[in-house]
């Protein structure tokens, strides 16, 4: 689950810093303290299943091979972005039917804890998927 992507002992309230506002974008701009960047490298290698929101970089006829999965709908779009340690790119071979945009998934594979800047922001999470399906609630 998503608070498994935290390290232990870093409570998630510690890892949001400040912020601040950008006037001229009427939004708020979240400063991470280093806890945003902190990542749980015992999920480095692990086989994992997690639920999350598809966030696609690109789109094709077929679907969507590389997105960002997020913990919430607006996630990196209509509010600042999470910090790094709470998004995760995912890669799949087999692409996934995107029926509608924010659709919840489960996602099943291969998590590496890897640092890396998107357009959208800065996550600390890949995930080679192998199985994706539809969350149903």
């Amino acid at each position: 689950m998503w608070d498994d992507l935290i390290p232990p002992g870093v409570p998630y309230s510690e890892i949001v810093g400040e912020g601040e506002m950008d006037i001229a974008n009427d939004t708020w701009v979240p400063i991470y303290d280093a806890n945003g960047t902190k990542l749980n490298e015992a999920l480095d290698g692990a086989y994992i299943k997690m639920p999350g929101y598809v966030l696609p970089f690109d789109i094709s006829a077929d679907g969507v091979t590389d997105f960002m999965l997020v913990p919430y709908v607006g996630a990196c779009v209509h509010t600042p972005p999470p910090p790094a340690n709470q998004l995760v790119v995912v890669t799949t071979k087999k692409p996934w039917p995107m029926e509608q945009l924010w659709e919840p998934v489960w996602v099943t594979g291969t998590m590496r804890t890897q640092l890396s800047s998107t357009n959208l922001g800065q996550t600390g999470y890949a995930l080679s998927a192998d199985v994706m399906e539809v969350y149903v609630w």
